[in-house]
């Protein structure tokens, strides 16, 4: 049965409505795919407000995919966070002390884009390079069904929060999203 969230039409998930990385690790992982679901949208309402506000989707059903860098002396150490979209990633408290490193801030965009062949502003869990970790909030993986982006902004993925826990490289962390 197809998930029901706000006003988004979902369909089975279909390969050709997410980025090439996010297609080839639902390929290579069958049980994903099974529980993914897809909707094509305006690009304009990918930001995850406006997609809310369009589609009358409430905060807790929204994950925000970041992508952040740590670097302990020459070292830099990449990472994704996946928070609820009513909340912010703990970056310098949680995030620095889980990745071991002296500093650490919000990727730059280009070099995001760049190192996960995803769109700016679609960029998801799913598909991200295998040696990232993915830090995801216990929140997120308690709701029954969570909208992460596609890797494209025309599109969303929708899958069960539980399964963003089971990527290769997820890190479940409990307080990893604090009140925005």
């Amino acid at each position: 049965m197809i998930p029901s969230l706000g006003g988004l039409e979902l369909e089975p998930y279909r390969p050709e409505l997410v980025a090439p990385p996010v297609a080839a690790l639902l390929a290579a992982t069958p049980e994903l795919t099974a529980s993914a679901y897809v909707v094509a949208i305006d690009p304009s309402l990918a930001d995850t407000q406006a997609l809310n506000d369009a589609f009358g989707i409430p905060p807790e059903a929204g994950a925000n995919c970041v992508v952040v860098l740590g670097r302990r002396g020459g070292d830099e150490r990449p990472a994704a966070c996946v928070v609820l979209s009513s909340t912010r990633a703990d970056v310098n408290g949680l995030v620095r002390r889980t990745l071991d490193v002296r500093k650490c801030s919000f990727a730059p965009q280009d070099w995001a884009v760049g190192e996960t062949s995803m769109e700016h502003g679609g960029i998801t869990p799913v598909g991200l390079p295998s040696a990232w970790p993915i830090l995801v909030d216990r929140a997120v993986t308690e709701q029954p069904w969570v909208v992460i982006g596609s890797g494209l902004r025309r599109s969303k993925l929708v899958m069960p929060g539980a399964a963003l826990a089971t990527l290769p490289g997820a890190r479940v962390l409990d307080g990893l999203g604090v009140p925005a």
